[in-house]
């Protein structure tokens, strides 16, 4: 079981248990309220304790942040993966096209990357998908090990200590050249599925900038500063050029079987460690194969 340790030092002293779990620790109320059920989940110099109890200098409190033993893990399902880094609580990879993030109870024979990561992980962890990625979009994506850290990674979410940069081929010739959208996010008229933009919706907002032009379509970065499900591509369709083979929110297109978007880069301040981490996934073929001068 993950555990982590703090040893009480003397500015401390005084404090509850309590009190140095959400604030040194940064648990929230209801993983305290799980973890000290457990025989073990909270330990004052080798002893199980009550949250209320109060610490001196030198005392050792020991913490259970794995998740319960009987806690649900999605179906082992073998599959390739591509790491891009992994430690006692991330795991980061690259993603393919094609596979779903998320273990689905209409088709549990299906593969998802939690199936797979079940696989790839001790039987002891269980996948926390911190964000998602749509079942055609590529790259960069991250998983906590543990619901402790998928709570920190959560509260990371679109600031300065977790930021993601995607790549995506527009059609057309993208003008203006760089800008921002805000343009508000909602489903679309009948539809619980597909999203629109509405005036109605939640905020959302995207910056864009044109990297490249070639062959009548552009390259872009594009960073969502907000989490809105299919944002980038319902904002890149409302300003009149939708991904490339973006069949849901433009038009097919022969030349890539999914709407070409790729999760390009991650920074991440580790929040354990204080580690700043910088990945970047390669642009895939099939994208890389729309810039080729022809």
């Amino acid at each position: 079981m993950r555990t982590l340790t703090l040893v009480i030092e003397e500015h401390q002293s005084g404090r509850t248990i309590k009190s140095l779990l959400a604030g040194e620790l940064r648990m929230s109320e209801s993983l305290i309220r799980r973890i000290k059920l457990r025989e073990t989940g909270i330990l004052l110099n080798g002893e199980r304790a009550f949250t209320t109890a109060i610490v001196h200098p030198g005392d050792v409190l020991t913490a259970e942040i794995g998740d319960a033993p009987d806690a649900p893990r999605p179906r082992p399902m073998s599959a390739p993966l591509t790491v891009l880094y992994e430690d006692q609580d991330i795991f980061i990879l690259n993603k393919p096209a094609g596979i779903a993030v998320h273990q689905s109870d209409r088709d549990p024979e299906e593969l998802t990357l939690e199936n797979a990561l079940s696989a790839y992980l001790p039987p002891d962890c269980i996948p926390h998908p911190v964000s998602r990625l749509d079942r055609g979009t590529t790259g960069i994506i991250t998983f906590a090990k543990n619901g402790y850290m998928h709570e920190l990674l959560r509260r990371m979410l679109h600031t300065p200590g977790f930021e993601r940069e995607y790549r995506g081929v527009a059609a057309g010739i993208v003008r203006p050249a760089k800008g921002e959208i805000t343009l508000p996010i909602g489903f679309a008229e009948g539809s619980t599925y597909q999203r629109a933009v509405q005036p109605g919706g939640a905020p959302s907002r995207t910056e864009y900038e044109a990297l490249a032009y070639a062959n009548g379509v552009t390259l872009l970065r594009l960073i969502p500063h907000t989490g809105r499900t299919h944002q980038l591509r319902v904002h890149m369709a409302a300003l009149g050029f939708p991904l490339v083979g973006d069949w849901l929110y433009g038009t097919r297109d022969v030349r890539i079987a999914r709407p070409a978007l790729h999760s390009f880069a991650l920074r991440l301040t580790h929040p354990l460690t204080g580690e700043q981490l910088r990945l970047e996934a390669p642009l895939p073929e099939d994208m890389a194969a729309l810039l080729r001068e022809r």
